[in-house]
């Protein structure tokens, strides 16, 4: 099961939280394709501490790579969020070779964290 974590803490100083508008967009997405509905869980948690770049997702799946992004609009990205969510599905181990049908949401990755511990040195 995928999970798309949402910081429910992230605001623009003066507006209401945005990571709300944000979730609901993504599953208003996702109810589109239930197919995929099924196999992807969207939540909100407490802060991911990238506060200077509202709003913050991340994306994990046991045994996959886990992705971070940052600075993404609520209005504007939750297509692409799920347009993410489908490549990441579809892929195997995680890693997502052409970003491209994600939009300008492939600009807003922060790090990508291998799914497996590193190997002692």
């Amino acid at each position: 099961m995928q999970r798309i974590s949402i910081c429910r803490s992230c605001q623009v100083e003066g507006a209401e939280a945005r990571g709300n508008r944000l979730a609901e967009a993504v599953a208003e997405e996702l109810a589109r394709d239930p197919e995929l509905a099924g196999r992807v869980e969207v939540g909100l948690v407490d802060c991911m501490i990238v506060c200077k770049q509202p709003v913050s997702v991340s994306v994990r799946a046991r045994g996959k790579e886990a992705y971070l992004f940052a600075d993404v609009d609520p209005e504007a990205q939750a297509s692409e969020i799920v347009a993410f969510a489908r490549l990441y599905d579809e892929s195997a181990d995680g890693a997502i070779t052409d970003a491209r049908p994600c939009g300008d949401l492939r600009f807003k990755l922060l790090g990508r964290i291998p799914a497996d511990p590193p190997e002692p040195v």
